[in-house]
Protein backbone atom coordinates (compact mmCIF):
# COMPACT_ATOMS: atom_id res chain seq x y z
CA UNK A 1 0.00 0.00 0.00
CA UNK A 2 2.89 2.82 0.93
CA UNK A 3 3.98 1.94 -2.76
CA UNK A 4 1.01 2.80 -4.47
CA UNK A 5 0.72 5.24 -2.00
CA UNK A 6 3.73 6.89 -3.12
CA UNK A 7 3.46 6.62 -6.76
CA UNK A 8 0.07 9.08 -6.49
CA UNK A 9 1.45 11.74 -4.55
CA UNK A 10 4.32 11.82 -6.81
CA UNK A 11 1.97 11.69 -9.88
CA UNK A 12 0.23 14.21 -7.76
CA UNK A 13 3.05 16.55 -7.00
CA UNK A 14 4.60 16.18 -10.48
CA UNK A 15 1.03 17.37 -11.89
CA UNK A 16 1.50 20.56 -9.74
CA UNK A 17 4.45 21.63 -10.56
CA UNK A 18 3.83 21.17 -14.62
CA UNK A 19 1.02 23.27 -14.16
CA UNK A 20 2.98 25.72 -12.09
CA UNK A 21 5.17 26.14 -15.09
CA UNK A 22 2.99 26.09 -17.98
CA UNK A 23 0.82 29.02 -15.94
CA UNK A 24 4.22 30.97 -15.45
CA UNK A 25 3.79 33.61 -17.36
CA UNK A 26 0.22 34.28 -16.62
CA UNK A 27 0.58 34.28 -12.58
CA UNK A 28 0.74 37.17 -10.29
CA UNK A 29 3.98 38.47 -8.78
CA UNK A 30 3.05 37.28 -5.43
CA UNK A 31 2.56 33.42 -6.98
CA UNK A 32 5.05 33.07 -8.47
CA UNK A 33 7.64 34.44 -5.78
CA UNK A 34 6.03 31.69 -3.35
CA UNK A 35 6.09 29.06 -5.85
CA UNK A 36 10.18 30.20 -7.09
CA UNK A 37 10.57 29.87 -3.19
CA UNK A 38 9.23 26.43 -2.95
CA UNK A 39 10.82 25.17 -6.30
CA UNK A 40 14.78 26.18 -4.71
CA UNK A 41 13.82 24.31 -1.71
CA UNK A 42 12.99 20.73 -3.85
CA UNK A 43 15.71 21.60 -5.71
CA UNK A 44 18.11 21.71 -3.31
CA UNK A 45 17.38 18.15 -1.80
CA UNK A 46 16.58 16.85 -5.57
CA UNK A 47 20.15 17.94 -6.52
CA UNK A 48 21.65 16.15 -3.66
CA UNK A 49 19.72 13.47 -3.81
CA UNK A 50 21.00 13.20 -7.57
CA UNK A 51 24.62 13.66 -6.89
CA UNK A 52 24.55 10.67 -4.08
CA UNK A 53 22.71 8.30 -6.62
CA UNK A 54 25.37 9.33 -9.09
CA UNK A 55 28.12 8.76 -7.06
CA UNK A 56 26.41 4.85 -5.55
CA UNK A 57 25.05 3.92 -9.15
CA UNK A 58 27.63 5.23 -11.45
CA UNK A 59 30.24 2.26 -12.97
CA UNK A 60 32.69 1.38 -11.92
CA UNK A 61 31.46 0.69 -8.18
CA UNK A 62 33.29 2.58 -5.62
CA UNK A 63 35.75 -0.22 -3.63
CA UNK A 64 36.17 -1.69 -6.81
CA UNK A 65 39.23 -4.10 -6.32
CA UNK A 66 38.84 -6.30 -9.99
CA UNK A 67 41.35 -6.22 -12.11
CA UNK A 68 43.52 -8.89 -14.33
CA UNK A 69 45.90 -11.18 -12.45
CA UNK A 70 48.42 -13.70 -12.86
CA UNK A 71 48.13 -16.94 -12.41
CA UNK A 72 49.34 -18.06 -9.45
CA UNK A 73 48.78 -14.34 -7.40
CA UNK A 74 49.17 -14.82 -4.04
CA UNK A 75 48.40 -11.17 -3.48
CA UNK A 76 47.40 -7.86 -5.31
CA UNK A 77 45.85 -4.39 -4.36
CA UNK A 78 44.24 -1.21 -5.56
CA UNK A 79 45.52 1.60 -3.03
CA UNK A 80 42.77 3.44 -1.29
CA UNK A 81 42.56 6.48 -3.54
CA UNK A 82 41.88 4.75 -7.18
CA UNK A 83 38.88 3.26 -5.11
CA UNK A 84 37.20 5.08 -2.88
CA UNK A 85 36.60 9.07 -2.25
CA UNK A 86 39.29 11.29 0.04
CA UNK A 87 37.69 13.77 2.76
CA UNK A 88 39.99 16.21 0.66
CA UNK A 89 39.32 15.68 -2.84
CA UNK A 90 42.65 17.88 -4.03
CA UNK A 91 45.31 20.64 -3.00
CA UNK A 92 46.18 23.33 -5.09
CA UNK A 93 49.97 25.11 -5.02
CA UNK A 94 50.55 21.77 -3.67
CA UNK A 95 53.32 22.31 -1.05
CA UNK A 96 56.87 20.44 -1.56
CA UNK A 97 55.48 17.23 0.04
CA UNK A 98 51.73 17.25 -0.10
CA UNK A 99 50.37 13.99 1.53
CA UNK A 100 46.96 13.03 -0.01
CA UNK A 101 45.91 9.94 2.23
CA UNK A 102 47.86 7.76 3.96
CA UNK A 103 48.76 5.74 1.24
CA UNK A 104 49.97 8.27 -1.14
CA UNK A 105 51.68 11.73 -1.19
CA UNK A 106 53.46 13.89 -3.71
CA UNK A 107 56.96 15.16 -4.00
CA UNK A 108 58.36 17.81 -6.00
CA UNK A 109 61.51 20.23 -5.65
CA UNK A 110 59.72 23.29 -7.16
CA UNK A 111 60.83 26.32 -5.79
CA UNK A 112 57.39 27.78 -7.08
CA UNK A 113 54.37 25.42 -6.60
CA UNK A 114 52.42 26.09 -9.69
CA UNK A 115 51.29 22.38 -8.90
CA UNK A 116 47.39 20.98 -8.53
CA UNK A 117 46.77 18.20 -7.76
CA UNK A 118 43.17 16.12 -7.28
CA UNK A 119 40.95 13.16 -6.93
CA UNK A 120 38.49 12.76 -9.46
CA UNK A 121 35.51 10.21 -10.14
CA UNK A 122 36.02 7.64 -13.49
CA UNK A 123 32.79 7.60 -15.86
CA UNK A 124 34.25 5.80 -18.61
CA UNK A 125 32.81 2.35 -18.98
CA UNK A 126 36.50 0.85 -19.72
CA UNK A 127 37.05 2.33 -16.20
CA UNK A 128 37.97 -0.59 -13.82
CA UNK A 129 39.14 2.10 -11.48
CA UNK A 130 36.58 4.14 -9.80
CA UNK A 131 38.71 6.77 -9.63
CA UNK A 132 41.50 8.68 -11.16
CA UNK A 133 44.35 10.81 -9.57
CA UNK A 134 44.78 14.67 -11.42
CA UNK A 135 48.36 16.66 -11.70
CA UNK A 136 48.59 19.53 -13.37
CA UNK A 137 51.39 21.39 -13.89
CA UNK A 138 51.75 24.62 -15.08
CA UNK A 139 55.42 26.56 -14.57
CA UNK A 140 58.41 23.94 -13.30
CA UNK A 141 61.13 24.89 -12.47
CA UNK A 142 62.18 21.81 -10.15
CA UNK A 143 64.66 18.95 -10.79
CA UNK A 144 61.75 16.15 -9.83
CA UNK A 145 57.79 15.52 -9.61
CA UNK A 146 56.75 12.07 -8.46
CA UNK A 147 53.83 9.97 -6.82
CA UNK A 148 54.47 7.77 -3.60
CA UNK A 149 52.53 4.95 -2.90
CA UNK A 150 52.84 3.16 -0.35
CA UNK A 151 51.84 -0.68 -0.55
CA UNK A 152 50.06 -2.31 2.30
CA UNK A 153 51.85 -4.12 4.94
CA UNK A 154 50.47 -7.87 3.76
CA UNK A 155 52.70 -6.49 0.65
CA UNK A 156 55.55 -7.62 2.83
CA UNK A 157 53.93 -10.81 4.01
CA UNK A 158 55.87 -14.12 3.21
CA UNK A 159 57.63 -12.01 0.30
CA UNK A 160 60.52 -13.74 -1.43
CA UNK A 161 63.28 -13.21 -3.77
CA UNK A 162 61.22 -15.87 -5.48
CA UNK A 163 58.56 -13.51 -6.36
CA UNK A 164 57.40 -11.38 -9.33
CA UNK A 165 56.10 -7.57 -8.17
CA UNK A 166 53.71 -6.21 -10.98
CA UNK A 167 52.71 -2.68 -11.01
CA UNK A 168 49.74 -1.91 -14.07
CA UNK A 169 49.16 1.83 -14.97
CA UNK A 170 46.86 3.48 -16.79
CA UNK A 171 48.37 7.09 -16.92
CA UNK A 172 47.20 9.35 -20.08
CA UNK A 173 48.91 12.79 -20.71
CA UNK A 174 47.99 16.23 -22.80
CA UNK A 175 51.36 15.83 -24.01
CA UNK A 176 53.62 12.83 -24.28
CA UNK A 177 56.06 12.75 -21.06
CA UNK A 178 58.31 10.26 -19.73
CA UNK A 179 57.32 8.10 -17.22
CA UNK A 180 59.46 6.13 -14.71
CA UNK A 181 58.48 3.58 -12.10
CA UNK A 182 60.35 2.68 -9.06
CA UNK A 183 60.01 -0.09 -6.62
CA UNK A 184 61.71 0.35 -2.96
CA UNK A 185 62.02 -1.90 -0.63
CA UNK A 186 63.63 -1.33 2.86
CA UNK A 187 64.90 -4.56 4.85
CA UNK A 188 66.53 -3.40 7.79
CA UNK A 189 69.21 -0.80 7.67
CA UNK A 190 69.04 -1.07 3.65
CA UNK A 191 67.04 -0.16 1.02
CA UNK A 192 66.84 -1.53 -2.37
CA UNK A 193 65.20 0.19 -5.79
CA UNK A 194 64.61 -1.53 -8.94
CA UNK A 195 64.25 0.99 -11.73
CA UNK A 196 61.46 0.53 -14.85
CA UNK A 197 60.99 2.80 -17.80
CA UNK A 198 56.95 3.01 -18.98
CA UNK A 199 56.22 3.42 -22.59
CA UNK A 200 55.00 6.97 -23.04
CA UNK A 201 53.09 5.93 -26.49
CA UNK A 202 51.08 3.15 -24.42
CA UNK A 203 48.42 4.56 -21.82
CA UNK A 204 48.44 1.65 -20.04
CA UNK A 205 51.75 -0.30 -18.97
CA UNK A 206 52.44 -3.32 -17.09
CA UNK A 207 55.88 -3.94 -15.79
CA UNK A 208 57.35 -6.73 -13.64
CA UNK A 209 59.89 -6.18 -10.84
CA UNK A 210 62.00 -9.17 -10.26
CA UNK A 211 63.80 -9.72 -6.89
CA UNK A 212 65.65 -12.29 -7.81
CA UNK A 213 69.04 -10.39 -8.18
CA UNK A 214 68.22 -7.94 -5.08
CA UNK A 215 70.24 -9.37 -1.79
CA UNK A 216 66.88 -8.72 0.22
CA UNK A 217 66.72 -9.91 3.91
CA UNK A 218 63.42 -11.74 3.37
CA UNK A 219 62.72 -11.68 7.07
CA UNK A 220 63.39 -8.06 7.82
CA UNK A 221 61.44 -6.69 5.02
CA UNK A 222 59.62 -3.59 7.05
CA UNK A 223 58.10 -1.46 3.94
CA UNK A 224 57.47 -1.28 -0.03
CA UNK A 225 56.86 1.85 -1.85
CA UNK A 226 56.18 3.02 -5.68
CA UNK A 227 57.28 6.50 -7.12
CA UNK A 228 55.96 7.39 -10.15
CA UNK A 229 58.33 10.03 -11.48
CA UNK A 230 57.55 12.49 -13.95
CA UNK A 231 60.17 13.65 -16.26
CA UNK A 232 59.84 17.54 -17.66
CA UNK A 233 56.57 18.16 -16.56
CA UNK A 234 55.58 21.53 -16.77
CA UNK A 235 52.43 22.58 -19.03
CA UNK A 236 51.15 19.27 -18.94
CA UNK A 237 48.26 17.42 -17.37
CA UNK A 238 48.66 13.79 -16.41
CA UNK A 239 46.02 11.38 -15.03
CA UNK A 240 46.80 8.06 -13.59
CA UNK A 241 43.46 6.45 -14.26
CA UNK A 242 44.20 3.57 -12.20
CA UNK A 243 47.39 1.47 -10.72
CA UNK A 244 46.91 -2.06 -9.42
CA UNK A 245 49.88 -4.22 -7.66
CA UNK A 246 50.03 -8.16 -7.84
CA UNK A 247 52.89 -10.24 -6.64
CA UNK A 248 53.32 -14.12 -8.10
CA UNK A 249 55.90 -16.59 -7.88
CA UNK A 250 58.30 -17.09 -10.86
CA UNK A 251 57.95 -19.97 -12.65
CA UNK A 252 60.43 -22.70 -12.76
CA UNK A 253 62.80 -23.16 -15.16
Amino acid sequence: MSRILDSYIHRKIMGRWRRAAHQAPYATQADLRLQRDQARGLRRHLDHLIQQADSRLIRPKVGSTQFSKPLGTDWSCRPDLWRGPLTQPGVASAPRKAVLDRQVSLFHDCPHSEIAVRQVRNRDGRDLAPFSLVVEVFSFEGSFLSVSVELPEDAAVNLTREHLVRVETLIECEKPSSVFARLNIQHGPNMEQVLRSLDPTEASNAVDFDLAHLPLNERRIEKIWLDLIFEMPEMNRIVVRDLTFCRFHRADL
